[in-house]
């Protein structure tokens, strides 16, 4: 009914024509809520972190928590349509994500699906939620091509396996060792030697050694393992 129509009308009937068509409205509204699908309820009571002291009271934060444990969060899926524009999107993994690598050996982004030359960003990400500013630190596997998105203004601390300082000079030490070792003449007699006598053999040295340690200090013995190791 029009504005006329309505202008047209008696008080009575104009007041029993917009109650009508109030409570026509309010069974919409009540409608709508009933048709309400869980993925609705946990987008409206989604948190893309919650926090240890974060408690659910209702049963629609109930439902967003019991969804939030189920996700995967080691690594980000990420949409980069608006890289341009420094829009990033994030998610975390689901369950058939991490079987099937999506995300960690295969590209993060949702629509790549580039498994060579994958680098690890780690990002600050900036988000609105429930009307409030938040950010956390999220890591991303991203190829080449969509890492260049990622930094398309910004430049994104990458995140790098980096061996320990004792570690390399282990390795150059034992190197050394492994070369003095290989460069040391070898005869031909213990190649010809079977092994059982090498063994018989073996067992003799060691019991002359024995007798010969009996009649040393232990000092100079130490000297002499020190000089076998080292040179």
């Amino acid at each position: 009914m029009d504005r006329k129509k309505l202008y047209a009308l008696q008080p009575y009937e104009l007041h029993k024509e917009l109650l009508d068509k109030y409570l026509e409205y309010c069974k919409f509204i009540d409608l709508k809520k009933r048709e309400k699908r869980d993925i609705d309820v946990i987008q409206e009571n989604h948190k893309f972190v919650w926090d240890e002291d974060d408690e659910a009271f209702t049963w629609e934060q109930k439902l967003a928590k019991k969804y939030y444990d189920k996700l995967f969060k080691e690594y980000c899926i990420c949409d980069l349509s608006l890289y341009k524009k420094s829009q990033v999107a994030m998610r975390w993994q689901t369950e058939g994500e991490l079987i099937n690598g999506k995300g960690q050996f295969i590209c993060g982004n949702k629509i790549c699906d580039e498994t060579a030359h994958l680098r690890t960003w780690e990002v600050n990400f900036s988000y609105m939620e429930h009307f409030k500013k938040k950010n956390t630190l999220v890591k991303l596997r991203l190829c080449m091509d969509c890492s260049n998105k990622l930094n398309y203004k910004h430049k994104k601390k990458e995140i790098k396996r980096q061996v320990s300082k004792s570690k390399k000079s282990k390795s150059k030490h034992f190197n050394k060792e492994r070369e003095k070792f290989d460069n040391q003449p070898t005869t031909s007699i213990q190649s010809e030697v079977p092994v059982t006598a090498k063994l018989a053999i073996e067992d003799n040295v060691w019991s002359e050694q024995l007798q010969i340690e009996d009649e040393k200090p232990r000092e100079d013995d130490f000297e002499d393992y020190l000089e076998q190791l080292l040179f």
